[in-house]
């Protein structure tokens, strides 16, 4: 019997889908009866839960998504998300993510292209775009209100790539342990971070070769890479090794004033980058920082007929586009196209057919 009277009243009881239900309290047995109909249809139909969508607030997204930045990116990479960040936040940072529209997000893009330039604002858009979709993985909100946004058309310039001899005047007027330092970047072709995050075991002097690792993959794991040394690195990381201080794991290190812990203390460079234009300016040479050693370099190695494969490899890139990028040579075929296109220009009625005999390839 499922219902029946109980002290002071009536009550129902029964058992479904292997639990107890029970509950007194009705003064007649009719009320007992249609609460405990009540009660099986509730849970033999159970309503279906709605999740209301989180709303979260935009700085504290921001912040998460920082952190994250910062375990799982490079430094470099870090201090441009954090720079951009901080004109979010004087924006928006009062504000839930919800009431961010994907109109607001459009006129600051353009008052950043207006203000700064439109590499920037296309900068804004990316990294936007991925703090947004961060907040929508992570559960934090639903909607990405740069969706849709376009990028904006850039002025593509050239970069300026140094010559070898204007590193050679830089190097020459640094102190000795910059010149090492330059001449690490130099020789190996790598970026600045993969030379401050080098440590000696990183290194080996007997096979002459080191390991490079960046944060320039997918995922944004260390990933290393094997480098043979030239003669002149093994001569540079020879002499620092040999007088190097064993206590300390870094290639390169310094003494610094620490904030966090509010003391002097020791560790890898992070930025290394606020010297160059005192040295081009004393050298006599076009100020250039450490990145364009490596188009430099790679530009030297590509007129020597290394192939692009190889240059590839060495300097640490994924995709091959990534490394024409750094060619800034001017290839054989190249100046014979024009050769011919002068010799045409000044000889109309020479037979076009001449361009194979002098060697240049047909076009595929």
């Amino acid at each position: 019997m499922s219902v029946y009277s109980f002290k002071k009243g009536w009550r129902y009881d029964f058992t479904l889908n292997g639990t107890r239900q029970s509950e007194a309290g009705f003064k007649t047995k009719r009320e007992a009866r249609e609460a405990e109909a009540k009660r099986r249809e509730e849970i033999e139909n159970p309503k279906p839960i709605i999740e209301t969508p989180t709303d979260t607030a935009f700085l504290d997204m921001v912040n998460l998504r920082l952190d994250y930045v910062k375990a799982y990116y490079s430094s470099s990479h870090y201090r441009d998300y954090l720079w951009l960040s901080k004109r979010w936040i004087k924006k928006w940072g009062k504000l839930p993510c919800s009431q961010i529209t994907h109109d607001m997000v459009q006129k600051f893009i353009l008052e950043t292209r207006k203000k700064i330039s439109a590499y920037t604002a296309n900068k804004n858009i990316r990294d936007l775009h991925a703090t947004f979709n961060f907040g929508k993985r992570k559960k934090l909100i639903t909607d990405n209100p740069v969706d849709g946004i376009e990028f904006l058309p850039e002025e593509k310039k050239v970069k300026y790539v140094p010559s070898s001899e204007d590193i050679d005047k830089v190097i020459e007027i640094a102190d000795t342990d910059t010149q090492d330092y330059l001449w690490c970047i130099r020789e190996t072709m790598a970026r600045m971070s993969e030379i401050n995050r080098m440590i000696w075991d990183d290194v080996n002097l007997e096979m002459r070769y080191l390991f490079l690792y960046t944060r320039k993959k997918k995922g944004g794991h260390l990933t290393p890479r094997k480098i043979p040394m030239t003669e002149k690195l093994y001569e540079v990381l020879l002499r620092r090794y040999s007088h190097r201080d064993a206590g300390k794991p870094w290639v390169f290190w310094h003494t610094y004033y620490s904030r966090n812990a509010g003391m002097m203390a020791e560790g890898p460079y992070q930025d290394r980058k606020h010297f160059m234009k005192t040295l081009c300016k004393k050298a006599g040479v076009r100020y250039f920082r450490f990145h364009p050693i490596r188009h430099s370099s790679a530009s030297l190695m590509d007129n020597s007929n290394v192939p692009t494969r190889s240059i590839q490899k060495l300097l640490g890139h994924e995709n091959q586009k990534t490394t024409e990028i750094y060619l800034h040579s001017i290839g054989v075929q190249e100046r014979l196209a024009m050769s011919i296109y002068e010799q045409a220009r000044k000889n109309p009625h020479t037979n076009p057919h001449t361009t194979k005999k002098e060697g240049l390839s047909p076009k595929t």
